[in-house]
């Protein structure tokens, strides 16, 4: 590896040698592999992106003043609610709380997953017969709406619960502590219920077409996509559509460089969701110090007291990326200890940090922009696709939403004639959740 100073210039050739650098990344070729791998998923041919059938259609009516069981199992916690509808169609919570997700601090079975998640609803069990689920991990849902788990991601450790059905299980582990009838069980990602929550309270509002899009710990996108184009089943209604769980955290085509190729092989499921380990806030983090690490001692980027306190630091996380961008980071952050005291050596990690969260921006933009231009919607402003979005990462990280839109309103909106608005739903994944056991 060729050694290079700690100018602005050796700072972007170490970017751009490593893949970190936004502007080399051409979003065109990038959304059209995208688009691509998507077809390939719906015909069910070998390719990265799974296309998965949801059987939820947005168009259905939620009912008012009808109480549900609702559960978000998300990348690090499980919140659980019992939320009923008004007659404007805005969410009551009656009861909310938050978990830790089973399989977190270390490798547990299947029934000790299940049994802790049933044990959380126990109290709950009379509020409602019917309950939605909301999985972050990709999941084969079935037409009767319960869901077999494909894999975990996200840093869970349960491996005997891949193949396992979701709402078969949770009912063995609700009913005998409870000793009521089972539940009515719907199973969905925690990207179709974004989508969901979204269209509900937007409903007095013209939209052509929805796209739900995460991004927090991992990322994912659904949309709305016609029967007929979903070619890998033959028993659909080719008159109508339904919401098509993307799986896009799994894209196998995009821009890697050598740091994502050590960081993948490093994690708990290395080969599986590359695309998801360039751009999540999962992984931004680690990836960060990688980045850091190999620009101090390779690249010679950083002065010698701080490549000595770099190779001490063991942890980094996307919040003390975000704190150190921000200056707002305390005195134990790890980024205030190792660049308070050098100017040049905290400009140069400055850039190398921020050219990281400019790339997950760029990457988060190539998977909406193939998601609205593969619904063929959004052609005039006044009526634009949706995008609902959550995860913290998009709303927190330091200049990652303006630059999503920014790539969006460049590449979709002025090359493509594609219009979309971006919405936001408080809490939106465990309302999605509650529209969908409702209203399946």
């Amino acid at each position: 590896m060729s050694i290079r100073n700690n100018s602005v210039d050796g700072v972007i050739d170490f970017l751009r040698e490593n893949k970190l650098y936004a502007p080399d990344i051409d979003m065109g070729e990038y959304c059209d592999k995208f688009l691509s791998e998507m077809r390939r998923g719906l015909a069910g041919q070998a390719g990265s992106l799974q296309m998965i059938p949801t059987y939820i259609e947005v168009d259905q009516e939620v009912p008012v003043n009808s109480p549900v069981m609702a559960i978000d199992a998300g990348g690090s916690s499980l919140r659980i609610a019992v939320i009923e509808f008004d007659v404007a169609r805005q969410p009551r919570f009656l009861h909310f709380s938050r978990h830790q997700m089973p399989g977190l601090n270390g490798e547990i079975g299947k029934a000790e997953f299940f049994n802790t998640i049933g044990g959380y609803l126990n109290d709950l069990f009379e509020s409602s017969l019917n309950i939605g689920f909301s999985i972050a991990y990709p999941t084969e849902i079935l037409p009767n709406k319960d869901g077999r788990l494909i894999r975990f991601c996200k840093e869970v450790r349960a491996p005997e619960v891949k193949g396992e059905m979701f709402g078969e299980n949770l009912k063995r582990a609700m009913t005998p502590l409870s000793g009521g009838e089972p539940k009515h069980i719907v199973i969905l990602n925690d990207t179709v219920a974004t989508l969901l929550a979204g269209r509900s309270t937007a409903q007095n509002t013209a939209h052509d077409s929805y796209i739900g899009f995460i991004l927090g710990t991992g990322t994912n996108c659904c949309y709305t996509e016609s029967n007929r184009n979903i070619t890998k089943h033959t028993d659909l209604d080719i008159s109508g559509d339904q919401i098509v769980n993307v799986e896009s955290g799994s894209f196998g085509l995009g821009p890697r460089g050598p740091l994502d190729v050590l960081l993948d092989e490093g994690s708990v499921d290395p080969g599986f969701y590359t695309y998801e380990k360039m751009l999540s806030g999962g992984y931004l983090g680690p990836l960060g110090l990688l980045a850091l690490k190999t620009a101090a001692t390779q690249y010679k980027l950083f002065s010698d007291e701080t490549v000595e306190a770099l190779e001490k630091m063991e942890l980094l996380f996307a919040e003390d990326i975000n704190a150190f961008l921000r200056d707002s980071g305390d005195a134990q952050s790890p980024m205030t200890r190792l660049y308070r005291a050098n100017e040049q050596d905290r400009d140069n990690a400055g850039r190398i940090l921020d050219a990281i969260v400019d790339r997950a921006a760029k990457l988060s933009a190539i998977n909406v922009a193939a998601a609205a231009l593969k619904s063929g919607k959004g052609k005039t402003a006044e009526v634009p696709v949706a995008v609902t979005v959550d995860g913290t990462t998009f709303f927190q990280m330091k200049s990652l939403r303006d630059r999503v839109t920014d790539y969006l309103d460049e590449f979709l909106v002025e090359q493509h004639g594609t219009h979309y608005e971006i919405l936001s739903v408080e809490e939106g994944t465990i309302i999605g959740a509650a529209i969908a056991g409702l209203t399946n």
